[in-house]
């Protein structure tokens, strides 16, 4: 009489409830270890990854340093080269004014006045006569530019030599092959505003003479430029690499946390369901 119908299942219902609810609070606390030691391990593993990428850019920056002070030294470099060969054959050869003519040899002779060489001592001078086909007019022929504003009235002059037989006899062998070619027509340059009055063999300041000459200085400013471009390259490349490597390390904690925080609310779900 004094008994209850649904008293059975009440005693029966709450214990199942206890040991339903304990059992997942257990996994839940496995889950929230599990995640924990994960973390820690990946927080150690980027703490060492991180202290050998430091001691690596350390070493690194070293070089890079060196590789970018050695490409500016060498630009440096072939500026002072290149100013060099503009001042030693870029002037002369832009101010050259010597065009091709054609000439013939007329005569060859050997001046009595000696001139004067260096001031240590007089070499005799050899002038050579030629006649221009374009103008019918004679000129004095010369070597080359220099020897123009060296040496006016002479073809050749020897070294510099105290032996007095040795000059003549050096000067004779000269003057012996030019006669064997008197009367025949060759090239020369003439400069008919600079100097109407003489013509020379060969020109010593040439485009092809000065293209090699600008070749190792163009190629040295080259090779530095693009070292220096290289490094920074890979600087920039460097810096862009632990961006990417922190950006996806932190989606990855983000995914995680969004785990536990999901394992946490349906533990509380679990707790506050209803017997």
């Amino acid at each position: 009489m004094f008994l209850n119908t649904a008293s059975p299942r009440r005693s029966f219902s709450i214990p199942i409830n206890i040991n339903l609810q304990g059992a997942r609070r257990r996994q839940t606390r496995e889950f929230i270890h599990t995640v924990g030691a994960q973390e820690q391990e990946w927080s150690r593993g980027v703490g060492g990854r991180g202290g050998q990428r430091a001691r690596t850019l350390l070493v690194s920056s070293v070089g890079e340093d060196r590789a970018i002070l050695l490409g500016f030294t060498m630009m440096a470099f072939s500026v002072l080269m290149l100013f060099v060969v503009g001042i030693a054959i870029i002037k002369p050869y832009v101010n050259s004014n010597w065009k091709e003519a054609s000439c013939v040899l007329l005569k060859t002779e050997i001046l009595q006045e000696w001139v004067d060489c260096r001031g240590v001592s007089t070499v005799p001078c050899l002038d050579v006569t030629v006649n221009l086909t374009d103008s019918n007019k004679t000129a004095s022929l010369h070597f080359d530019e220099e020897s123009v504003l060296l040496a006016p009235e002479c073809f050749y002059i020897p070294k510099c030599r105290m032996d007095r037989t040795e000059l003549q006899d050096e000067v004779q062998r000269v003057k012996k092959s030019l006669d064997a070619h008197l009367g025949s027509k060759s090239s020369c340059f003439v400069d008919l505003t600079r100097h109407p009055n003489d013509v020379i063999l060969s020109r010593k300041y040439t485009l092809r003479k000065t293209l090699f000459a600008l070749t190792w200085p163009g190629l040295m400013l080259g090779g530095g430029a693009l070292l220096v471009g290289l490094v920074k390259l890979t600087q920039y490349l460097a810096q862009l690499s632990p961006e990417m490597c922190n950006e996806t390390a932190g989606n990855k904690l983000t995914s995680r946390h969004t785990q536990g925080n999901l394992y946490k609310l349906m533990q509380r779900s679990s707790v506050q369901s209803p017997s």
